[in-house]
Order: structure tokens, then sequence, then C-alpha cells
């Protein structure tokens, strides 16, 4: 794909904030291949930084970082450039941030693994079309066993606090935490 193909505007500023390095470069790659002018921050006060001085045109941020909430910099970007196109993303799928962060003013919200089509197709879609289904969604089984994770990281690795919170036994819980993840 190219971007004599996809319709990125005159400004084609993007600018791409995760603090997992090795994604961040793969999707960088893949986001400059496709014709953005790729700008890349792995901390919320790199990414505030770059939003407050160069706003882009587009914009792909993480919502957990190792030094805030990304929510900050997609506030920052809303407050820069109102017209920017943000898309949220997060290993920790919930419809509470997903509300928060559309509320703030990200355009879309996506859990990861999202792969640079998925992260494209909802930086392009207009307003009054929805983005198509993602080509691998998550299997429900993954999904329940992220939610458990998260629960589970929420309470301090505790295992009693987190199974009462998921209303389970403990030893259910402590089975599902000794498996390896589903597909």
């Amino acid at each position: 794909m190219n971007s004599d193909v996809l319709d990125l505007g005159e400004d084609k500023s993007l600018l791409l904030v995760d603090d997992d390095e090795a994604f961040l470069r793969r999707l960088a790659k893949a986001m400059d291949r496709r014709g953005f002018d790729v700008e890349t921050a792995s901390s919320v006060a790199a990414g505030q930084a770059i939003a407050t001085a160069r706003p882009p045109a587009y914009a792909v941020v993480d919502l957990r970082l190792e030094d805030g909430n990304g929510l900050d910099i997609v506030e920052t970007l809303r407050t820069r450039r109102p017209e920017s196109r943000i898309v949220v993303l997060t290993g920790y799928g919930a419809i509470a941030t997903a509300v928060a962060a559309v509320k703030i003013g990200a355009t879309d919200y996506l859990a990861k693994p999202a792969d640079a089509t998925d992260v494209t197709n909802a930086l392009l879609a207009r307003q009054d079309e929805l983005p198509p289904p993602p080509e691998n969604p998550m299997s429900a089984d993954r999904v329940r066993w992220e939610h458990i994770q998260r629960v589970y990281e929420l309470c301090d690795r505790n295992v009693s606090e987190t199974a009462r919170r998921l209303s389970m036994h403990r030893r259910t819980l402590q089975r599902i935490l000794a498996k390896r993840s589903p597909r």
C-alpha cells in the first residue's frame, strides 16, 4: 500500500506514542510506508512536547504509558489542533476507558494487538461511517483472559482480591492464571 492509494490530505503528519519500543518501531515503519510523516514518542512527557510544538494531523496514542495516561496527550492535541484524527490504543480494552477516550476527543479506540491496517482504517474512517471490523479479532477466550489479567494487575496481583472482584472461586482463578494466554 502506498500514499497514492491512501487519501491522507495535504498534512500527513502522524504522532505515534507508545512505551513498547518494538511495537512503536514496527508501527512507525508500517505507517511511513503508507505515506505518513511519522514522529514517535515513548512517554507522556515526550508526546505532550510534540503535541504542543507541532500538533499533527493524525495521532495514535497508547492509553497506559509508564509516566502517565495517554488521554493527557489526547486533551493537548484537541486543544492545539481540534481537527486532528486521534486513535487511542490499549492492551486493556474496557468500555469505560473507550467512552472516556471518545469523550475527550479520540476519533476511535482500538484494543491491542492492532496492526497497521487496523490503525490506518481507524485514522482514515469518515465520521459517518464505521471502520471495517478487524481481520483477526481476539477470540472470546482471549478477551476473557485479557480481562482477568487486567483485574489481577489492578488488584496488585492479589489472587484473593481478584477472585472476589470477579465473583470467581479462588482455585478456579489460580488455574486460569497458571495457563498460557489463549490465541
